[in-house]
């Protein structure tokens, strides 16, 4: 299945990390070069290892920076599932910290970094495999006219899979980070989830998961790809080919940054929501947000901001880093087919 698409990827706009123009029909040296000739990548866009190692930049970007602020994480939880108790942000932090000390603050951190991890695999992996079998459906011209369709189209897909994995270990980390007593790691709280309510306890919050994450990595993806796009255009005073390995990162983060705002509002509702939802037996998706309200659905949206944003950026500088330490193709930003300036 791999090899048929790479065959897809080979004839799609998005795989050459060279962009021909004019100038290389004739044979002259064309300065929109992602990084260097096509010669110096370690594999093709599009094979097997290409979307394996893209799985694995994944697996980093979202599994390391997830487990590393686990305690804003575990207070902004807390702050939605019990805002009578922890009020705000630094309340949160104070009590958490009186009461169960510097490592209660790193509580969840296992589920987290296995189930975003897991994450993190599917959502880059099969985002560049959807990416690249969409495009191929569209062709050339029609790629380059409905890119922002493409990226949403090619994000959703890729995080549908990704709850599905995430699901299990979410489950474990919002009970372990909202019910004090219920279980402190990761093996006691396992257990008990599947001899309470089997299987389906882990897979209850999967309709809010979607619901919360397919709309943010959405925006995730198609914002930071327009940003880049129009960072490198307006903003950089010079070609990404000319730009040092260190520059291009520096546009990736900033880049990263200013998506994960978006997607920090855009998903924040359905957030609150997965967290009451695992906190409490029994409870719907419907009647945790009547029992929220409209103002309870909002709470924790500052310090979310802060970690998204924080997260969005860091995820898409060790991607980006991931895919040059490894000589991974890296297309520059889209730019229009010749074939369409001829009809202009």
């Amino acid at each position: 299945m791999l090899s048929k698409f790479a065959d897809l990827a080979r004839t799609n706009p998005f795989h050459s990390p060279v962009i021909r123009t004019d100038a290389a029909a004739r044979g002259e040296r064309s300065l929109s070069a992602a990084s260097g000739s096509s010669d110096q990548c370690s594999c093709e866009y599009g094979s097997a290892k290409y979307f394996a190692l893209c799985g694995f930049g994944g697996v980093l970007s979202c599994g390391v920076t997830h487990t590393a602020v686990v305690p804003l994480d575990l207070v902004k939880c807390r702050v939605q599932v019990d805002p009578a108790k922890y009020k705000n942000t630094f309340r949160g932090f104070r009590i958490t910290f009186a009461e169960d000390g510097a490592r209660g603050l790193a509580k969840g951190w296992a589920p987290t970094f296995i189930g975003y991890s897991m994450q993190g695999l599917c959502k880059f992996g099969f985002y560049e495999v959807f990416k690249s079998v969409y495009s191929n459906m569209l062709g050339e011209e029609k790629t380059y006219l409905y890119r922002t369709g493409l990226y949403l189209a090619a994000s959703a897909s890729a995080e549908f899979f990704a709850d599905i994995a995430l699901a299990p270990m979410e489950a474990v980390k919002v009970r372990i980070q909202t019910k004090p007593g219920w279980a402190n790691t990761l093996r006691e709280g396992v257990p008990k989830i599947w001899n309470s309510e089997g299987l389906g306890g882990f897979y209850k919050g999967l309709p809010p998961l979607w619901l919360r994450q397919i709309p943010y990595t959405m925006m995730k993806f198609a914002c930071f790809e327009r940003t880049v796009e129009a960072l490198y255009k307006y903003v950089v005073p010079k070609p990404r080919a000319e730009c040092s390995k260190s520059e291009q990162l520096v546009v990736t983060f900033a880049a990263g940054y200013i998506a994960g705002v978006f997607c920090a509002v855009v998903s924040h509702p359905a957030d609150t929501v997965v967290s009451k939802l695992n906190s409490a037996k029994g409870s719907t998706a419907v009647q945790a947000a009547k029992e929220l309200g409209m103002a309870g659905l909002w709470k924790g949206l500052a310090p979310r901001i802060v970690m998204i944003g924080t997260l969005t950026a860091l995820q898409w500088f060790i991607y980006d880093t991931v895919k040059i330490t490894f000589r991974l193709p890296r297309p520059p930003p889209p730019s229009m087919p010749e074939s369409l300036k001829r009809k202009q």
